[in-house]
């Protein structure tokens, strides 16, 4: 669980690192049935910046903590990326395709932990 927390804090770093904005972190590990124990949502405002996120996590969590995710999707368009470490699934969104699928009331259930904005 240890390594877990870890993984979710040397995502938030690698967000921030590209200026990503509105982090959620929502803990999931308390409710049946779920796919991964934490999701991590942020967003960019254009492709690029998404794209420009989807890569600082990449290599964060490579170069602290050796981790890769198991499959990234969504970068064609780059407007929702998903990335699958796991126990960890990260979300980059552009804001309207957020504001859309408002993945943290999907989970209500969940503990969510709000990351204010690196300035």
């Amino acid at each position: 669980m240890e390594q877990t927390r870890q993984l979710v804090e040397t995502i938030t770093k690698g967000i921030q690192e590209k200026k990503g904005s509105n982090i959620v972190i929502a803990d999931l590990s308390d409710i049946e049935g779920t796919i991964c124990k934490y999701f991590v949502i942020c967003q960019g405002n254009s492709p690029a910046q998404v794209e420009a996120i989807t890569e600082s996590v990449g290599e964060f969590a490579n170069k602290e903590l050796q981790e890769k995710p198991s499959r990234v999707a969504g970068l064609e368009n780059a407007q929702w990326v998903a990335m699958d470490y796991g126990d960890v699934l990260v979300h980059v969104f552009l804001p309207d395709i957020r504001e859309f699928y408002d993945l943290e009331h999907l989970w209500a259930d969940a503990m969510l932990n709000y990351i204010p904005d690196l300035d």
